[in-house]
């Protein structure tokens, strides 16, 4: 019986699971799965648990049940991978042989990476909103706080879902006007970058709305050290920069396991082949989603259309036949912008977000780089899309490359 080791059993993980065990011969083929949790979250939802519109329950599900009955499940941590062997250690002492690998092991936030991040005011003063436990806090200090100065601050990139902090900042303005004390909230961004986005035409547009919001940005500020007792975070050159309330998206870093397998960059993402998602220096290992080193955003979306192109280049690959596939860096994101609206952006590696219709070009119904209702419900109701027929590996109306049809340059 051939092998299929799948490490990860997040997003990317799951779709792959459930998409090669329909398509590979279960007499030959043998699929597993392995994560060191029980638990599937839906991590957009994240975003909206301090504000209120879920709890942390509405979000958590068994992985179990999303993972076809083909598909065997190993919870177990992973201790490391050996290339030579084409074998996984797990932290149980148990090895895992394999055929192919697919490496799905994602990314996490490390707060430990910034001094002075971690104390006793971890979880008082300082928050994140990207763990299920930093969310859940946070939304418990907005239910009685009455005001002063909320920073946001990106540590360095990349990070998992980079647009997610304007958006905390939207949805931030919009709850403050509506408990209606947005007049005491100082709402503050604080990037590394040189502006609010990492694209120039939607920087233009995200920071419009920064400055419509009435929402101060302190950009190419790269975090040194966080003093708690002066409530302050300072830059490396020494911008200081003062909060009440500080929410961090600390620095990303991939799988341990990866760093301990030699197989990582500095921030234990794989390097990959950004078109046929092959780990550049192994055979036989494909990588996908938050673990490549991709220049791709880190986001479902893209882990859902990098699941259409891997797929067909492994079985591709099975057969013995060169991957034809590539991977365009195609991704797409609602962007929340508060009371009931949203946007919508599409891009990839070489194109823009640009404006227009999508998916159906003068149809919609959702509007590219425009503030509207349905973008806003789009986003809501695709939790039901993910939990229903995304992770099933359901075959989906959006395919995984970028269409241009309808889509036109912003002035």
């Amino acid at each position: 019986m051939r092998q299929m080791l799948i490490l990860g059993g997040g997003t990317a993980g799951t779709i792959m699971a459930n998409k090669l065990a329909r398509a590979l011969d279960e007499n030959e083929w043998s699929v597993t799965v392995v994560d060191a949790t029980e638990e599937h979250y839906y991590q957009p939802g994240f975003l909206f648990v301090p504000f209120g519109t879920y709890q942390i329950h509405d979000l958590k599900k068994p992985r179990r049940d999303f993972l076809t009955g083909r598909v065997r499940f190993v919870h177990c941590a992973i201790e490391r991978i050996d290339p030579e062997k084409k074998s996984v250690m797990l932290q149980s002492g148990e090895t895992l042989p394999y055929d192919y690998l697919i490496i799905a092991t994602g990314t996490d936030i490390h707060p430990e990476q910034i001094e002075g991040m971690l104390d006793e005011e971890w979880g008082r003063s300082k928050f994140d909103f990207y763990t299920p436990k930093g969310a859940e806090l946070l939304g418990q200090f907005f239910k009685s706080w009455q005001g002063g100065r909320l920073v946001v601050n990106i540590a360095e990139m990349p990070i998992k879902c980079p647009v997610a902090p304007l958006e905390f900042l939207f949805l931030a303005d919009a709850y403050f006007t509506e408990r209606g004390i947005r007049d005491k909230v100082d709402l503050h961004f604080v990037t590394p970058l040189s502006g609010a986005f990492t694209k120039a035409t939607c920087n233009r547009v995200l920071g419009d709305f920064l400055v419509r919001k009435g929402i101060t940005v302190t950009a190419d500020f790269a975090i040194g050290r966080v003093d708690s007792a002066e409530k302050k975070i300072v830059s490396w050159d020494d911008i200081e920069v003062p909060y009440d309330v500080l929410v961090s998206v600390p620095t990303n870093m991939g799988d341990p396991a990866i760093e301990r397998s030699g197989m990582g960059n500095e921030l234990n993402f794989v390097p990959t082949d950004k078109h046929t998602l092959k780990a550049e220096q192994h055979e036989d290992i494909f990588v996908i989603g938050d673990a490549t080193n991709l220049p791709s955003s880190k986001a479902g979306s893209v882990a859902h259309f990098q699941s259409e192109i891997l797929f067909e280049n492994i079985l591709e690959h099975v057969e013995g036949r060169p991957s034809c596939a590539k991977y365009d860096g195609h991704a797409n994101c609602f962007i929340e912008s508060g009371f009931g609206k949203g946007m919508l952006i599409d891009f990839n590696y070489e194109t823009e977000p640009l404006a227009g219709d999508f998916p159906i070009p003068g149809l919609g119904p959702f509007r590219l780089l425009k503030e509207s209702r349905i973008n806003h419900w789009g986003k809501m109701m695709f939790r039901w899309v993910y939990w229903n027929l995304l992770l099933r590996g359901v075959k989906m109306p959006i395919g995984p490359e970028m269409q241009m049809a309808g889509k036109r340059q912003v002035g």
